[in-house]
């Protein structure tokens, strides 16, 4: 005999709370009831077109056993038993992205001049505002399809004459260009909770009208992030192009345009990419071609992931059946 249609729902929302916050956990990160809401998740991928309102959520959290005997409140922020440490760490951490974040837009002030650049977004734990001290500043960089190996070697040498490109053992407030793709090859290969999270955190800093196409493009993300909605509101960081990086940027593409150049940059870009002994370390990410240019030799992804099954395991949850009712 199958649940009652109201005690399933409470079920099947708590089984999302406990993934939610033992995912987030792995992460260090505790969360807010609201945020709990928004990054609700299902780690499976199968979310199936569920929501849950707000008020759903806050109520299962206030009246669930289940909950109370996994999980802790503090300062408004839930987390795992015994890891009320993660709090202050992620206040702290809060103020560390906050300067680093400055430090990013101005940088991003010059690269919207640079030809062939549509967007730019912030990622990783500067997105998330859980920064360390020594950590560096990820963007993922939206380039002009036909024009991508021109833009990163423009790119990465304005970043570089800046003094603000990581390379050796140069990282800490650094900028890493490790993620470009094309306005026609916007969705992401990688498709599981990791980069369902990361690209959920993204935070648009330049060319809001091509983030709104990668977030229709990457929809996929809602079968992770049961309340994933693509944002209709720029934020209140996003740079605007003004007449000057418009007609700079312009100006820049049609000088730029000829097929040998991209040609033979890519040709060049490419040996250099494949002839990187990072290039070779198992379980790395490494794609280039015409539509992207991704170096992730050490991708985070499976360690967190593989913490979160631990936090899983220590909770000692293995789940409902979703097709119980």
């Amino acid at each position: 005999m199958g649940l009652p249609v109201a005690l399933h729902f409470n079920k099947m929302l708590e089984r999302y709370i406990i993934e939610t916050i033992a995912y987030y956990d792995a992460l260090d990160y505790p969360l807010t009831e609201f945020e709990i809401w928004k990054y609700l998740t299902c780690y499976q991928g199968n979310a199936k077109g569920k929501t849950y309102t707000l008020t759903d959520v806050v109520g299962v959290l206030k009246t669930s056993e289940t909950l109370k005997s996994k999980f802790q409140s503090r300062w408004g922020f839930y987390h795992l038993i015994g890891r009320s440490h993660l709090v202050e760490q992620r206040i702290e951490r809060n103020k560390i992205s906050d300067l680093k974040l400055k430090k990013i837009m101005k940088v991003v002030r010059w690269l919207r001049y640079v030809p062939y650049v549509r967007m730019i977004g912030v990622t990783g734990r500067v997105a998330m505002k859980n920064a360390e001290a020594a950590s560096d500043l990820d963007l993922l960089i939206v380039l002009r399809y036909k024009g991508i190996f021109t833009g990163r070697l423009l790119m990465t040498a304005l970043v570089h004459l800046l003094k603000k490109r990581r390379h050796h053992e140069k990282i800490t407030d650094r900028i890493c260009l490790n993620y470009f793709i094309t306005d026609k090859s916007l969705e992401i290969l990688t498709k599981d909770l990791f980069s369902a999270s990361e690209y959920y955190f993204m935070l648009p800093v330049f060319g809001f009208e091509i983030f709104r196409e990668f977030q229709k493009a990457n929809d996929w993300i809602k079968n992770y992030k049961i309340n994933f909605v693509p944002d209709d509101i720029p934020n209140l960081l996003l740079v605007e192009d003004n007449r000057l990086s418009t007609i700079a940027r312009r100006f820049g593409e049609v000088v730029l345009s000829q097929k040998w150049l991209e040609k033979k940059l890519k040709k060049w870009q490419m040996k250099k990419i494949y002839g990187n002994p990072k290039t070779r370390i198992p379980g790395g990410m490494v794609v280039a071609d015409k539509e992207m240019l991704i170096f992730l030799p050490e991708p985070q992804g499976p360690k967190v992931y593989e913490n979160f099954k631990e936090n899983l395991k220590k909770l000692e949850w293995r789940g409902i059946d979703e097709n119980q009712n």
